[in-house]
């Protein structure tokens, strides 16, 4: 392993048992087992970090959602595939959106400028989905396609809150009720 991502690593495990405020950078480098000099040649600071732990998941889960989204099929099967992915991203790396879910505003206001934009992309593809099935007849029309979006993407975001991913419930099952309840509230 690399040493950013080692500090990524660490930085990620440590703000999301501690939290990103409750941190020191010597923390994070003892962590991974490098020296502060380490760190601040591949990182500016503790916002660096921070962003590029949400910045490495958003990546992964925009590439998933463009071919997804560009792929052919039905509709109503690409909305499906679109937000069981995202779900299982998100517990995949669950540390990672943990830390983004109750972090962000810990992010300088330029690099929360940057993410804001980086999710209203993704977001807007999403959503571009929920259209394609409104315009065809798949789904209802009488949602608007940015309320079912951002319904859709506020729950997600609470999983931090409550999902415990050795618990119950294994993420596939999860992602499948997640993704259930969206199709079924779209369908005419």
């Amino acid at each position: 392993m690399t040493v950013p991502e080692r500090l990524i690593d660490s930085a990620t495990r440590l703000f999301a048992d501690k939290g990103y405020e409750r941190v020191a950078v010597q923390e994070i480098v003892e962590h991974a087992g490098v020296t502060k000099g380490a760190m601040y040649h591949y990182f500016g600071s503790k916002d660096d970090l921070l962003h590029e732990i949400y910045g490495r998941l958003l990546r992964l889960q925009t590439e998933h959602l463009e071919k997804i989204a560009s792929s052919t099929g039905p509709i109503e099967d690409r909305l499906r595939e679109a937000a069981v992915d995202v779900i299982v991203t998100s517990i995949e790396d669950f540390d990672a959106a943990k830390v983004f879910f109750r972090s962000m505003n810990h992010l300088s206001a330029e690099k929360q400028k940057v993410v804001r934009s980086e999710r209203r992309r993704y977001h807007e593809k999403f959503r571009g989905l929920v259209e394609e099935g409104q315009r065809d007849g798949t789904f209802r029309a009488d949602v608007p396609a940015d309320v079912a979006t951002y319904y859709f993407f506020g729950s997600l975001h609470q999983l931090g809150t409550w999902y415990r991913p050795d618990g119950d419930i294994p993420p596939e099952r999860l992602a499948d009720h997640y993704a259930d309840l969206l199709i079924r509230s779209l369908r005419p």
